[in-house]
C-alpha cells in the first residue's frame, strides 16, 4: 500500500530538487533573453517589438483587448531598458531559487516576467517548450508557502500539486509519442533515427556517432522512444514502485536526447515534471545526508497550512477544468502539439518531430567587398554559433543556451524567404554592419567596412564519416541561391523594409 504520509513518501525532497532545477532552467531562459532579446525584437531588432504591439492592438481593435488576449509587462513599457530590465530582473531571481530560496511571491513574479517575454517573442518565442516552462512556473507557485523562502519551510508541498506535475508529464510525454505514430510514417516503421541525428535543428558534438550507429541500434533507439513516451507516461499515476521506474524511463529518455543533440533547454525543463514521481524515500539514497536530515526534521516539525491548502485544491480544480480541451487533443486523430488554449498558457499540449526530415538544408549568408557580385566575387560566410557552415567544424555544445536566430534558420532552409521576410531586414542590417544584428552570428568577417552585397546560399549537408581523410564533419554542396546579391542601396530591398515598416 503506497501511504503518501508517511516519512518515506513524503516529499520535501521533491519539492527541493524541483525547485533548484527550475531555478536553473528559468536562469538559462532569461541569460538567452539578456544577450538576444535587443537584437531580435528591440527598437532596432529584426523584428521591433512596437510594431509587434501596434498589429496585435489593430488586430484585436485596442492595446486593452490585445494585453487580455497576450498578459504582458511590455504592453506598458517596451524600450530597449524594459527588455533588459525585465531580462536581469528574472535571472537575478531565478539564481535565487537555484540558490535554494523560494517562495510563492517570488515564483510568481518569475512566471509573469518570462510570460511577458514570450507574449512578445513573437516567432522567436514560438517553441513549445515556452510555454511549457510557463506551465512548470505557474504549477511551481503553489508548492511553496507565500512568503517563507527558506529550502525546507515548516508546511509540506501539497500533494494535489504534485500531482498536476505527474499530469503535465503525462501530456508532455503521451502527446509527443501520439503525434510521432500519428505524423510520420518513418516512426512507425523504426527508421526515423535513421536520419534525425543528422537533420535534427542544431546537431552537437556526439550527434554524428550516434548517426552512424548500426541500423539495429537505431531501430532499437524508435522502441526506446516508444517506451519512454507511449509506455511510461500511463504509469506516472500508478502505485510507488510503478511511479519510480516511469520516472527513471523518462528521465534517462531525456538524458539520452540531451547528450545526442542541442534542444535548447527542453529536454532539462522536461525532466523537472517527471521528478514528482520520486518520493522523499528515493531521494534520501541519492541526496547528500545533510539535505535529507533537513528534510527530516522539516517534516517532523511540519504544520498544517489551511490557506495552502484550499489554494492547492481551488488550483487543481482551474487545471482539471482547463484540461478538457488539451486531453480531447491527446485523442483526436487531427492532433496539434505546442499550443496553449488559454491567455495564460496554464494547461497546453505539447509534441516534438511529429515529422523528421531526411535532408539537412541550411541557409548560409555570405558578404563580398567585390564590385560584381557573381560567383567569381570573393563571397565571406557568416558563421553561425551553432548551426553548420564550415565543413570542417565540429558541431558545438550549445544547449541548454538556446541560439534563437540559429533555430529560426533551421526552419527556414525547409522553406523560402518570402516566408521568413524578416531575412530581408537581416540581410539590410548585414550590409550595414549592425552591431546587435552582427552580434547573432560567431564572428563579423567585415569588421572594418560593411560588405557591399550579401546573398543567402541554400546548401546541402551530410554527416561525414568519422576518420575520413580531410578530417572533415560534413559534407557540402551547394542547392542554390535563397536571396539573390543584393545591396544596400537597391531599391526594391528598401521598398521592400519600407513596406513592413522597418524603415521610416
Amino acid at each position: 500500500m503506497d501511504s503518501e504520509a508517511s516519512p518515506a513518501t513524503g516529499y520535501w525532497l521533491t519539492r527541493f530538487v524541483i525547485l533548484r532545477m527550475l531555478g536553473l532552467v528559468y536562469a538559462v531562459a532569461f541569460l538567452v533573453a539578456i544577450n538576444q532579446l535587443v537584437p531580435l525584437i528591440g527598437a532596432d531588432g529584426l523584428l521591433p517589438v512596437s510594431n509587434y504591439l501596434d498589429r496585435v492592438s489593430a488586430a484585436f481593435g485596442s492595446s486593452g483587448a490585445g494585453f487580455r488576449r497576450l498578459p504582458s509587462l511590455f504592453w506598458y513599457w517596451h524600450s530597449d531598458t524594459a527588455l533588459l530590465t525585465v531580462a536581469w530582473a528574472g535571472f537575478i531571481l531565478s539564481c535565487i531559487v537555484a540558490a535554494g530560496y523560494a517562495n510563492a511571491i517570488g515564483l510568481t513574479v518569475l512566471w509573469a516576467l518570462y510570460l511577458s517575454i514570450v507574449h512578445v517573442g513573437q516567432e522567436w518565442y514560438g517553441y513549445g517548450w515556452e510555454i511549457q516552462l510557463a506551465e512548470t512556473g505557474f504549477l511551481s507557485i503553489f508548492l511553496c508557502p507565500l512568503l517563507d523562502p527558506r529550502p525546507f519551510p515548516r508546511t509540506a508541498p501539497p500533494l494535489p500539486v504534485l500531482i498536476l506535475f505527474r499530469w503535465l508529464i503525462f501530456r508532455i510525454m503521451l502527446g509527443s509519442g501520439l503525434i510521432k505514430y500519428r505524423g510520420d510514417e518513418i516512426w512507425r516503421n523504426g527508421t526515423a533515427l535513421y536520419h534525425h541525428f543528422e537533420t535534427q535543428p542544431i546537431p552537437g558534438p556526439l550527434s554524428r556517432w550516434f548517426h552512424f550507429l548500426p541500423h539495429a541500434a537505431l531501430k532499437t533507439g524508435v522502441w526506446l522512444n516508444w517506451l519512454a513516451e507511449i509506455a511510461a507516461p500511463f504509469f506516472v499515476f500508478g502505485p510507488r514502485i510503478a511511479r519510480h521506474i516511469a520516472g527513471v524511463v523518462i528521465i534517462l529518455f531525456q538524458v539520452n536526447i540531451i547528450l545526442s543533440g542541442n534542444l535548447s533547454f527542453l529536454n532539462w525543463l522536461t525532466i523537472i515534471p517527471a521528478l514528482a514521481c520520486f518520493d522523499d524515500g528515493f531521494w534520501s539514497k541519492i541526496l547528500p545526508g545533510v539535505l535529507v536530515r533537513k528534510a527530516e526534521a522539516a517534516a517532523a516539525n511540519a504544520v498544517t497550512s489551511k490557506p495552502m491548502t484550499v489554494t492547492a485544491w481551488i488550483v487543481t480544480a482551474v487545471i482539471a477544468l482547463l484540461s478538457i480541451q488539451p486531453a480531447l487533443n491527446l485523442l483526436s486523430p487531427g492532433q496539434v502539439m505546442n499550443s496553449s488554449y488559454d491567455p495564460l498558457a496554464l494547461v497546453n499540449t505539447y509534441g516534438a518531430f511529429g515529422s523528421v526530415g531526411q535532408e539537412r538544408l541550411n541557409v548560409v549568408f555570405e558578404g563580398t567587398a567585390d564590385e560584381y557580385p557573381d560567383d567569381k566575387a570573393n563571397w565571406k560566410p557568416y558563421i553561425y554559433k551553432g548551426l553548420p557552415v564550415a565543413p570542417d567544424k565540429r558541431p558545438p555544445q550549445i544547449a541548454p543556451y538556446q541560439l534563437r536566430l540559429d533555430w529560426q534558420m533551421w526552419f527556414a532552409s525547409m522553406s523560402s524567404a518570402n516566408e521568413y521576410p524578416w531575412t530581408l531586414h537581416l540581410v539590410w542590417k548585414l550590409l550595414h554592419n549592425n552591431p546587435g544584428a552582427v552580434s547573432l552570428f560567431a564572428g563579423n568577417p567585415f569588421p572594418d567596412k560593411p560588405p557591399r552585397f550579401i546573398r543567402a546560399v541554400l546548401y546541402r549537408y551530410t554527416f561525414a564519416r568519422p576518420g575520413n581523410a580531410g578530417g572533415l564533419w560534413w559534407n557540402r554542396e551547394r542547392v542554390g541561391e535563397w536571396i539573390p546579391a543584393l545591396s544596400a542601396e537597391d531599391p526594391r530591398l528598401i521598398a521592400f523594409l519600407k513596406g513592413q515598416g522597418w524603415l521610416k
